[in-house]
């Protein structure tokens, strides 16, 4: 059943800090066996990919026919429903209108010495696109990650995904990748496919970051391999958290909680209101909704495992429990919802009133997808134009500007003992 709790209670403190470090993942011990995978295919290439795509996908392939041929990219995209890929293009266009704002500008400078600094912002050279397969197979998290790498800059964008069980493509996968660019797309998944970006192999290029959501072999393949190449984030399973007060519409906080509900039994669905009469009528407009929803049998384990309704006395504390929670969406189904920009701290994307449903985010309004889960957002950012730029600093320093320095400077490398850094201050005014 669905946690309740209410700030009345005396001991509602201890049951939210209990909630909050309730682990949601799957935790087999998967470091051994992803490591494993992660050594055969460095050593063995094309050879293991292929090996694992037999074991784990039932599909045999060829290092040959692992690469997917622009042909085949240009028979998806005539095939595809006109409305749908009218619908792609849409949202493609929006996505990359939001992300193009975020291009950051190089700066240089003079300070009083003349001294000449700055940062100039450069993109990583390649980035790495996973797109899980089968039933989780999403056009629209393709052009979340490829549209903002783009845009910065990336020269080229590889994408992996497995196959599907008759060894092709997925269609709309591939769909979204001409849409957006993906420069070459390969037949591979799972740890293996991360562990070929990570060290390259006869086809397939290593490139400089990897990002895109996957199962916990992939996204432990990217943990174990993070320092090797620059990964996106380590993504748990989904979460909402919908703040609400009295004039919240049932229906509409009960079908909101549910579109996240439905990714995975571990996905994490959260109400924090301020009226204490709203739980009641979200929890029947739950089961009435859910009764016509074709992934009931998931929303239901997800809401009853791992949702929860929370009281809260009054909106300050709604705001102090959110922020606590650091969802990766929340939404604000309140009152002057505006009012709540500035007091929000924690969150990977935060939805504005009535009409701004979680879905608007997941395809279409632009900010991206890809977002901070598992309270991570305390500390991380959604994916972004900044995830595939990286910044170098500058500095140009006359003869006289580091003679007004030199000796601040070899007095502080002296105090560290680092005398070879004072000696090579020293030497550029030693009299010959």
């Amino acid at each position: 059943m669905t946690l309740f709790l209410s700030s009345t209670d005396a001991d509602f403190e201890q049951k939210f800090k209990a909630f909050l470090a309730v682990k949601r993942e799957n935790d087999p011990d998967v470091n051994a066996v992803v490591a494993e995978i992660v050594a055969d295919v460095r050593k063995k290439g094309d050879e293991a990919l292929c090996a694992y795509t037999q074991k784990f996908d039932r599909v045999n392939l060829t290092p040959a026919t692992m690469r997917v041929s622009q042909s085949e990219i240009d028979e998806a995209v005539a095939a595809c429903d006109k409305d749908v890929l009218d619908a792609l293009y849409l949202a493609a266009e929006r996505i990359e209108a939001f992300h193009e704002k975020q291009l950051p500008e190089s700066h240089f400078f003079n300070d009083e010495t003349d001294a000449l600094m700055g940062w100039r912002w450069t993109p990583v050279f390649s980035a790495g696109l996973y797109v899980p397969g089968g039933t989780a197979a999403y056009p629209s998290s393709v052009l979340m990650n490829a549209i903002p790498a783009k845009i910065a800059g990336v020269k080229e964008i590889i994408m992996v995904t497995p196959p599907c069980k008759d060894g092709t493509p997925n269609k709309d996968i591939l769909v979204a990748a001409a849409i957006c660019g993906v420069d070459r797309v390969f037949l591979s998944g799972g740890a293996q496919a991360i562990a070929a970006l990570a060290y390259g192999t006869e086809e397939i290029p290593k490139v400089d970051k990897i990002v895109g959501p996957g199962n916990i072999f992939v996204a432990t393949a990217k943990k174990l391999l993070y320092g090797v190449v620059d990964i996106d984030m380590i993504a748990g399973p989904s979460e909402i958290l919908v703040m609400a007060d009295h004039t919240a519409d049932p229906k509409f906080v009960a079908a909101d909680l549910m579109s996240q509900a439905e990714h995975d039994r571990l996905a994490s669905a959260i109400l924090i209101t301020t009226d204490p009469a709203l739980p009641d009528k979200v929890e029947a407009e739950v089961i009435r909704q859910m009764a016509y929803l074709e992934r009931r049998d998931i929303i239901k384990e997800s809401m009853e495992n791992y949702g929860a309704m929370l009281i809260a006395r009054d909106k300050a504390q709604a705001i102090e429990l959110a922020n606590a929670i650091a969802p990766e969406h929340l939404e604000v189904v309140m009152e002057n919802p505006l009012e709540y920009i500035g007091c929000l701290d924690n969150a990977g994307s935060v939805f504005l009133g009535s009409y701004a449903s979680e879905p608007l985010g997941d395809y279409y309004a632009g900010p991206n997808h890809v977002l901070p889960t598992s309270g991570t957002a305390r500390f991380f950012s959604p994916l972004g134009v900044a995830s595939f730029i990286k910044r170098s600093s500058y500095i140009y320093y006359t003869e006289d500007a580091l003679r007004q320095a030199k000796d601040d400077i070899v007095l502080i490398a002296e105090r560290e003992g680092l005398t070879a850094h004072a000696n090579a201050i020293k030497v550029r005014f030693e009299e010959n």
